[in-house]
Parts: C-alpha cells; structure tokens; sequence
C-alpha cells in the first residue's frame, strides 16, 4: 500500500493534480486557500484585492510582529468593502478548482485559513472529508484532526484548545494520527525563515505519549527547524510546505 500525503497546498492545483500518482490514495491536511504568499507576494486573494504594495506592507508588518498596526493597515482597506462576501468569492474560485485536483480516494481534513462550512459543496464522492474522525485505510487506522488554534494572526478557522483537544481525544487509539498543525514541540513549531514559534498543540503531545501512533504526520509550519523526529516510537513529519515543493510525502507498508 503506498500513500501520498500533502499540507500547505496554498492553491497549488496544477501540483495537487499529481499529487496522487503512483499512489493508492491520498491524504490532504488542510491550508488549500491562497490568501497571501509570503514568498510571491503577488500571489493570494490578498495581493488581487489591494495590490502587491499593499501586499508588501502587510507582510512587514507581520513579520516584525506588529499585529496591532496590520490590523489596523487591514481595517482601513477593507472599510466600505463587504469583507466576508469578498474572501468568500475568492476562496470559492479556489475550491472549485482545488477539489477537482483530488484524485479518488482522496481524505482530507481543514487547515487553519480553510473555510470549513464550503467543503460539502465542493467535496466529490471519492473525496473523504475528516475531522475529530477515524478511517482505516488497508488495515491501518487513521485519525484526523483539523483546523488551527488561536493566534494572534485570527487565520478564518482558530479554535480553541478545548475544543481541540475533544477532537483529539475522540481518537483513540490510531495507527496513524493526521492533523495540520504539529505536536507542541520546539523544534517542530519553530518557522527558520518567519523567525517564529507557530502553534502546536499540547493535546497531540499528550495524545503520542499516551498511545504511541506510529505516525504523527502533519503540515502548517513551512521551513521547520526540525522536519521530522521521533517522540518515542511515533515517527513524527511535517509532510512539507506542498505550494513551495509540489512533492507528497509517501507512506508505505
């Protein structure tokens, strides 16, 4: 059995076409929408409402931790501007040709600027959508979970860590735990070229200690110190920054 997992995808469809070649089915951990690329900052929904100077501005900001001052910069573009219906439009431009991507079998599960309410209507019958929920694929049982937790860059789908943390525990057991954001560990969190700690979740830790997957396999940090390690005997990987690479993580056995 070989299997291709993918996170990141920041609307890379011509790369998640391919995604699943050579494989028997693929797995997705969320973040299809491109809002702002934080390499091309010409790219996103982001940079085709504002313009790239905009653009520019705004990536400053948060890279230097103004948040206060983004927002603020965020305000005064979107004032008279109907913010939701805008993101909405876009992002519903971006899933129509993201989910025709997917190959059959496809599992999926939300990213943190994923908007979670618009799957059903873009999801195929060979794309399986997961989250706080187990499949078992070829004999092997795999839990996802999905989403982000709160930050202060309020990405559309933070929760909070209890409400995380039931996902997680609704689990159990699993052969293979997927989720978009890491396990709170410093060297998975930590983003080289941001320069910052992202948010991992304590409840993952907890949940690899306490049943010791095989795999912990997730996405959301893009240039992690540390892109895999072992916590035990749970192979822990960050399945890649997919925009960036156009290259799936395989799983085999």
């Amino acid at each position: 059995m070989r299997v291709h997992v993918v996170s990141d995808v920041h609307g890379n469809a011509e790369g998640l076409a391919k995604a699943g070649e050579g494989a028997d089915a693929l797995i997705c951990l969320g973040d299809l929408v491109l809002f702002l690329d934080y390499a091309d900052h010409s790219r996103g929904i982001f940079p085709d409402l504002f313009g790239v100077d905009n653009a520019d501005r705004i990536v400053a900001l948060r890279t230097a931790r103004r948040f206060e001052e983004a927002r603020e910069l965020g305000r005064s573009l979107w004032a008279g501007l109907d913010r939701e219906a805008a993101i909405e439009a876009a992002v519903r431009r971006q899933y129509a040709e993201l989910f025709a991507a997917f190959p059959t079998p496809t599992y999926a599960t939300y990213g943190n600027v994923d908007l979670p309410h618009l799957w059903p209507q873009y999801a195929g019958p060979g794309t399986t959508v997961l989250d706080g929920q187990r499949v078992e694929i070829a004999g092997r049982v795999f839990g996802f979970v999905g989403g982000g937790l709160r930050t202060p860059m309020r990405t559309p789908h933070e929760i909070s860590d209890e409400e995380y943390a039931a996902k997680v525990e609704a689990l159990g057991e699993v052969d293979v735990l997927c989720s978009h954001i890491p396990p709170e560990v410093p060297e998975l969190v930590y983003d080289t070229v941001a320069r910052r700690f992202e948010r991992g979740s304590r409840a993952l830790l907890a949940a690899i200690e306490k049943t010791r997957p095989r795999y912990s396999l997730f996405g959301h940090v893009h240039q992690p110190l540390a892109r895999r390690m072992r916590i035990g005997r749970t192979e822990c990987v960050n399945v890649g920054h997919f925009a960036a690479t156009s290259r799936p993580f395989a799983l085999q056995w």
